[in-house]
């Protein structure tokens, strides 16, 4: 257990950290939208761009984490839907964000951290694979299944299928994130080494990423708070911490995943909700309460649960 803290703690002692500089007031929360703001634009994609670019892959095929990790998804979010629809008699605009709430992990600030520093660098491939996908799959699949249930409950008139796809592609060619896995995809595809000075500065910008990130999160959670559906959002909570992981667990001795892949997938799993539940509830205009109190409450927890994976995991 004393291992486990050294590699659990810090990281979530960085949130801790980020949010008592702005719960506090020696830091303004805007300097935390802007720390967040570089992280996301300029950190992490770099951090990604040379994961990617020097990556060894060791004969393993990148289907077999989209198949395992979106099957854990899939159980979730589907659980979570009916949970909220049928249990907590929300409509189901709510089920779709009980879903997202559950089943959308922080994989970029928190994930990427939590995976390098316990997995090292083959974990930090593994997920690299999955964010590959992740960003795009989970953004298509919560804004149709929205704009479906939008389209039962009669709120509004929606748009078409292909006016959201259009919108959600030309948003993602736009996306930090998605140009620095290509632009990686690109160099390891062409062999092309990094090294000399450029490479000196990618590692550099990439060192920053994993704490700032952290950081950041920290800062931007004393914006959220809990701010209603206090039942369905622990409810949520719960399936994020412990269902959702566990099902990526189950999907991936099924497809054969190795050790190391499958304990970067578990544990990207496990980490706290990400902010993209609260983007589609602001997007939509709806369960902001629940969003917010999901993401305070697995963020809260989540320092427990990374550790008991950890330990079922890797010690």
């Amino acid at each position: 257990m004393a291992e486990i803290a050294l590699n659990v703690v810090p990281l979530f002692a960085l949130i801790l950290l980020g949010w008592l500089l702005v719960r506090t007031g020696y830091l303004q929360s805007s300097i935390g939208d802007a720390l967040g703001d570089f992280v996301f634009r300029v950190a992490v994609p770099v951090l990604l761009f040379r994961t990617i670019a020097e990556a060894t892959f060791t004969g393993e095929a990148p289907w077999r984490i989209w198949v395992a990790y979106f099957s854990g998804v899939a159980v979730t979010w589907t659980i979570a839907h009916l949970t909220a629809t049928l249990v907590f008699r929300r409509d189901r605009r709510l089920g779709v964000l009980a879903g997202v709430s559950s089943a959308f992990a922080n994989t970029v600030f928190i994930g990427l951290p939590l995976v390098a520093n316990i997995i090292g660098k083959d974990g930090l491939v593994a997920i690299s694979v999955l964010l590959s996908v992740h960003l795009p799959v989970m953004m298509v699949a919560g804004t149709l299944m929205m704009e479906l249930a939008e389209r039962r409950e009669g709120i509004r008139p929606p748009q078409s299928v292909i006016a959201v796809l259009i919108g959600l592609c030309r948003s993602l060619a736009r996306n930090p994130l998605v140009i620095g896995l290509v632009c990686g995809g690109l160099f390891h595809l062409g062999g092309v080494p990094l090294q000399g000075p450029a490479k000196i500065v990618v590692d550099q910008i990439a060192l920053i990423a994993s704490p700032a990130a952290l950081i950041s999160v920290g800062m931007a959670l004393v914006k959220y708070g809990i701010r209603g559906n206090v039942a369905p959002a622990m409810t949520m909570s719960l399936f994020k911490l412990f269902l959702l992981p566990a099902s990526v667990y189950v999907a991936c001795r099924l497809v054969g995943l190795a050790p190391d892949w499958t304990a970067a997938m578990v544990l990207t799993a496990a980490v706290p909700t990400g902010v993209n539940a609260w983007l589609l509830a602001n997007h939509f205009n709806v369960g902001h309460g629940l969003a917010s109190s999901t993401i305070t409450l697995t963020t809260m927890a989540g320092a427990l649960s990374v550790s008991f994976w950890t330990w079922l995991l890797v010690f």
